[in-house]
């Protein structure tokens, strides 16, 4: 499966988690290390640990490699490694603090306009 398909299956799961605010960049052309970044953050811990599970489990049922999870159930930033796509599930304080859509301000924005419900 592509990296774009993965992308867009990860943001489905964590959009019907009701994450906030869910950016996607594309880092192809900034970094060797993956395709896309996908930010998002939650109001509570609960919601952070629906959305990683949300998201792993859809990389289950598709045969979609989990490369590593970095944070546990009571941690404030979850990151979910699917190789060439990775996943960043923040408390929303947490968002703020690290602000990766700053630090990778080279990275182009994907419209995911299409993928998520509006709110």
């Amino acid at each position: 499966m592509d990296s774009n398909k993965i992308m867009e299956l990860a943001v489905k799961a964590a959009d019907e988690k009701h994450a906030n605010d869910i950016k996607v960049l594309d880092i192809s052309e900034v970094s060797i290390m993956a395709d896309y970044f996908v930010i998002m953050d939650a109001n509570s811990q609960r919601q952070v640990d629906a959305i990683v599970q949300s998201v792993l489990d859809i990389a289950g049922k598709n045969d979609i490699d989990v490369s590593h999870v970095e944070g546990n159930r009571n941690s404030e930033w979850v990151l979910i490694d699917l190789h060439d796509v990775i996943i960043h599930v923040f408390m929303s304080e947490q968002r703020g603090f690290y602000n990766l859509e700053k630090l990778w301000s080279n990275a182009k924005d994907v419209d995911i306009s299409s993928l998520v419900t509006e709110e």
